[in-house]
């Protein structure tokens, strides 16, 4: 490949590098040879009835490639999903670090991003409760800059050398492989109550955080601090963000489990089909810069990589931004195997000594020579699109046929190439830290602080954040058989906060603690509360998904001119009836119905919408699956909008503390706690401006809190 000119990277260069081979129209099935094969039907034999011959060399290929398809999966993050996509930087970073794709505005680097769970396997379910891994490799002039992240800042341990310990622990019993990508079992929490590190993380664990609504909507970290170093070889400490701009959204844990069984492909196929549909995501690259001289004056150690820095700290600075705009061809070929690798680093970006990543800098690539093989940098996802000239050679799957005598360096026979890359020539030169100390297994003192941020990450929830991540620990722990490993959970909670303690307490049967162990310190960051972040962005229903439940009768003025408004916004409408094909309205227009309530459930969409007809509501009315699925949709605080005799749906529905008597009349449109509502529908335009608006917002939660009050809790 040519060196790009004017040392850009054209981002059509990377797609044609990454497709050398395409299936077409009116081409011939041949062997891995090319010879060219006329019948993959049948056998060769002897005789119609007789037995099948070895010197079938088509069979023989054809059933040997089959027998070695599988390759050994992601010891963790094994379940994922892949887009293409481009990064722009905003300005010049040239004050903070020499990496060149962060220099020149006018230049799109191409960029492979894999978003994944952490414990599931493969066959697992998209929904789970889980971190989610946000990794991105650019393809830079210089060379492949690897960014291997995941959507919570902070992890379960300090030091790499527990990793086995707590993927062992979070993975499914050894003795006899149950649950499946679950947290919530004796190994796990056993694990956890015994190592207070964990606190932080395990608070970030148990929130709203780890049920993603989807791959578009959540935020990425760089976990670790890392170095930029500028052409002066002035370093500053990094930390490296992602924030998608459609906001951070998540499910509700009833909806994640029943989506683990209505569509356990959920997250993937939101990924494809918005891309397909050109909804690109987009995210935004944030990143908090640290001088040297300021590396220990937070009170905690930034090298720990069970803390963050508070944006309240250290503010995040916008640099670039992130589109995601092509899916894969093959899945295996650039998803699977994509190989990502925090070590992989460009000049410009260099390490600190943080525990954890040096510990991964040798892990991930040692588990991509056992995945992939010694040339995996070879496969077309993983090439670089600069050139490459070293003297490694051979293996397995050896693609490139080097020329040339020589293979070693210094030579002279070769004319000594390839030579050393000048230092003014893109050569990546480690910085030049001063380190000095005695070799020792011990930690580091200022490490040893496991529960303030954990208490300030409890501190800086809303209300409805608790009581969800309150009821997560009921969940998982109630899970737990062993009674010592929820007292001592009980325990640790009881260190970050008190009145947490006792909540979680009361819920997993163990005694509630009588004193706090700790003070809270009372200090909280409102930008980790999901809620309090949302109230700070712009409102758009751009993307979400809304269910117009309808059957023949309908009213079509009113399910078309919503529909038309709905896409008018970016809201992506479905008709949902009992049967697929198509409805007939009340003035006789086919309408095509997209899901049916066996294909479908409320689970799947953000809002809901109810047209009049009587006949189509009397059907409606009737199907105990229509009703489920606005009672559902209410339960799970969504909007929900009704027009004429739709209204009479929500009713059947019994949807707690609605007053239908002031259902919209005489042409009003009335909105009451996410609920639209007009008896006749006169103003379309307003009741879908109205309903627009309520999707906008996301979830009305003051039903839960509403639901509450009503039991007496």
């Amino acid at each position: 490949m040519s060196e790009p000119n004017n040392h850009q990277v054209n981002e059509q260069s990377k797609i044609k590098d990454m497709e050398p081979f395409r299936q077409e129209v009116g081409e011939y099935m041949t062997t891995n040879q090319g010879v060219g094969i006329s019948d993959t039907d049948n056998s060769l034999k002897a005789g119609e009835r007789g037995p099948s011959l070895l010197e079938d060399f088509h069979h023989l290929e054809k059933m040997s490639h089959f027998d070695r398809e599988r390759i050994p999966e992601r010891v963790v993050h094994a379940r994922g999903a892949g887009a293409h996509g481009y990064f722009q930087v905003y300005e010049s970073m040239a004050n903070y670090t020499k990496a060149k794709f962060l220099q020149d505005p006018s230049v799109k680097t191409p960029v492979f991003v894999r978003f994944s769970n952490v414990g599931g396997s493969r066959g697992s379910a998209d929904t789970v409760r889980d971190v989610r891994g946000f990794s991105i490799k650019f393809y830079t002039e210089e060379g492949n800059y690897d960014f291997v992240g995941n959507n919570i800042p902070v992890f379960f341990i300090q030091d790499g050398i527990k990793f086995p310990d707590i993927i062992h622990a979070v993975k499914p019993e050894p003795n006899n492989e149950i649950p499946q990508a679950s947290s919530a079992h004796d190994n796990f929490w056993d694990f956890i109550s015994l190592v207070p590190e964990s606190m932080h993380m395990i608070m970030w664990f148990l929130s709203d955080r780890t049920l993603a609504k989807s791959y578009r909507m959540i935020q990425g970290f760089g976990v670790h601090t890392f170095r930029f170093v500028n052409e002066q070889g002035k370093a500053r400490f990094v930390k490296f963000h992602w924030k998608p701009l459609l906001g951070v959204h998540s499910f509700v844990w009833d909806e994640a489990q029943k989506l683990s069984g209505k569509d356990p492909d959920y997250h993937r196929r939101d990924l494809w089909e918005m891309i397909e549909m050109g909804h690109y995501p987009e995210y935004e690259l944030g990143v908090q810069i640290i001088e040297e001289e300021d590396e220990l004056k937070f009170g905690f150690d930034i090298l720990d990589s069970t803390k963050f820095i508070p944006e309240e700290l250290v503010p995040v600075i916008p640099v670039g931004k992130m589109v995601l705009n092509r899916n894969p061809d093959n899945y295996f070929a650039e998803t699977e195997q994509s190989a990502f690798h925090p070590g992989r680093v460009v000049p410009g970006i260099d390490f600190s000594d943080d525990p954890l990543l040096q510990s991964r800098i040798f892990s991930y690539h040692d588990t991509q020579l056992y995945r992939l093989g010694a040339n995996f940098a070879h496969l077309p996802i993983n090439r670089p699109v600069c050139p490459v000239h070293n003297n490694q050679q051979d293996g397995f799957m050896q693609t490139n046929i080097k020329q040339g005598r020589t293979n070693y360096y210094p030579n002279s026979l070769g004319g000594g190439c390839p030579m050393m890359t000048p230092e003014g020539m893109s050569a990546f030169s480690h910085y030049s830290e001063q380190l000095e100390g005695n070799k020792v297994r011990k930690r580091s003192e200022t490490f040893k602080d496991h529960f303030s941020q954990a208490t300030l990450f409890w501190n800086s929830l809303t209300d409805i954040e608790k009581e969800h991540l309150v009821k997560a620990a009921h969940f998982e722990l109630g899970k737990v058989q062993t009674l010592a490993i929820r007292e001592r959970m009980v325990e640790l909670f009881n260190q970050v906060d008190h009145e947490l303690a006792k909540l979680v307490a009361k819920g997993i049967g163990v005694a509630a603690p009588t004193k706090a162990a700790t003070e809270n310190h009372g200090k909280s960051s409102p930008a980790v509360s999901m809620e309090k972040m949302k109230e700070k962005m712009e409102k758009s229903a751009k993307t979400r998904q809304v269910a117009i439940l309808a059957a023949d009768g309908v009213n079509s003025s009113q399910i078309m001119e919503m529909k038309e408004l709905l896409k008018q916004a970016g809201v992506l409408p479905q008709i949902v009836s009992e049967f697929k094909g198509t409805i007939k309205s009340a003035d006789g227009q086919e309408i095509e119905v997209n899901q049916t309530f066996l294909t479908a459930a409320s689970v799947m969409f953000d809002a809901v919408y109810v047209p009049g007809g009587k006949q189509s509501v009397e059907m409606l009315v009737n199907k105990d699956d229509a009703i489920e699925f606005v009672h559902e949709a209410f339960k799970h605080c969504k909007p929900i909008a009704a027009v004429g005799e739709g209204v009479e749906l929500l009713k059947q529905a019994h949807l707690k503390g609605v007053n239908f008597d002031k259902a919209g009349s005489n042409g009003k449109v009335h909105t009451d706690n996410g609920i639209v509502t007009s008896q006749n529908g006169s103003d379309m335009h307003s009741i879908g401006q109205k309903f627009i608006e309520a999707i906008a917002q996301g979830r009305f939660w003051s039903r839960e809190q509403m639901e509450k009050k009503m039991v007496g809790v």
